[in-house]
Parts: structure tokens; sequence; C-alpha cells
């Protein structure tokens, strides 16, 4: 089994950049889980459609429009991750929605069937390269929700 852990988001948007500052630190923090890949996912692109279909599970982490005050965190798995991106197709900054990079692998038929959404409310999603302080404060909690996840998957 693999699981691939994709941290999305533009770094040059402040909180819009919060997967990929994510991403960083389980990598940085995390090297050698076994069967783990840590992917900085950038922006998206059809280019990732391939990674996510090659993956027995899929970890997205990302900036995402919850109502809720800046730097919450919550997790969706399975068909609540569905549902969640079903229902909330936001404007965005990346090239290629979530929704349809799922889409691509669903159609393939290689949409992992297990899969979750790591989101994380943004405050500010304006230039700046760093994420604000309630945001910055949340990664570690989208952290250790990752780090559960894969730890429960692999029971």
């Amino acid at each position: 089994m693999t699981t691939l852990v994709l941290g999305i988001g533009n770094t040059l948007l402040c909180d819009e950049g919060v997967g990929v500052h994510t991403i960083r630190a389980l990598a940085q923090n995390h090297p050698d889980l076994a069967d783990v890949e840590f992917m900085d996912g950038g922006t998206l692109s059809f280019s990732l459609a391939g990674d996510v279909e090659d993956a027995t599970q899929l970890i997205v982490i990302d900036a995402a429009e919850l109502d809720s005050a800046p730097g919450t965190v919550r997790a969706f798995v399975g068909a609540d991750m569905d549902s969640f991106l079903g229902v909330n197709r936001k404007r965005s900054v990346h090239e290629v929605g979530l929704l349809d990079l799922m889409a691509v692998a669903h159609l393939a038929g290689h949409l992992p069937e297990r899969r979750a959404l790591i989101g994380i409310q943004p405050d500010i999603v304006d230039w700046g390269d760093a994420p604000t302080a309630a945001v910055a404060q949340a990664i570690p909690q989208a952290c250790n929700l990752t780090l559960d996840l894969i730890a429960a998957w692999r029971t």
C-alpha cells in the first residue's frame, strides 16, 4: 500500500498556501515514514492525475472554506470528502480544481478507496509568502490529523 499525502496551495497568497506549508512540515519531521509519499501539489494540475491514480490511499491538505474561525482544521474522510468537494465548488487560484482531479481518477477507475481531505480555514488570501498567525498555528494539528489517518489506515 502506498499513501500519497498531497499538499496543495499557492504559497504566494498567505493562507492559500497552507497545504504546501503543512506538507513541508510533514516531510521534514517524518522523512522515513514507510510507504508514504509527501508531495507538494502546488496549485494543482492534471499532471497530478497519475500520482493520485497510483496511490492506494490519498490524503489532501488544503485551505478550505469551512465557515469557521481562521485556523480551524477539519477532516473529511471518504464519502464526506466527496460530498464536501461537490457542494463547495469555490473559486480557486488552482489551475484545476480538486474535484476535477478526483473526477479524472474516478473515470479512470483508479480513485483511491481510502481518501481524505484535511481542510484548514484561511484568514487572508492575498499577496504574502507566509500564513497568518492563526493558520500557522493550525499546521501542527493538520500534521497530527494526517499521521492519525495514516496510522488508522494501517490497521
